[in-house]
């Protein structure tokens, strides 16, 4: 971010902007995510799922775990010091 203060505002309100379309976005996922769950089998996915297409499903919720899991625990050691 900017190190002026107008500047600084900016980036946050741009991060703000961000954070909320990324949750509607990651709602949407998990959604798709549910759907799949519910109409078809572990076993049928694995079956008939294109491998490539879950191998990058799989590392896309892996590294968003990752992301949400640093932020999670950076909260968290936060409301402890507080």
């Amino acid at each position: 971010m900017l190190n002026d203060e107008s500047g600084r505002r900016a980036g946050i309100a741009r991060l703000i902007s961000d954070l909320r379309t990324a949750k509607v976005e990651l709602l949407s996922a998990q959604c798709a995510a549910d759907r799949l769950r519910h109409q078809y089998s572990v076993a049928d996915i694995v079956s008939f799922g294109e491998p490539q297409a879950l191998r990058g499903a799989i590392a896309s919720a892996a590294a968003l775990s990752r992301f949400f899991a640093a932020i999670d625990e950076r909260m968290k050691k936060g409301e402890r010091q507080a």
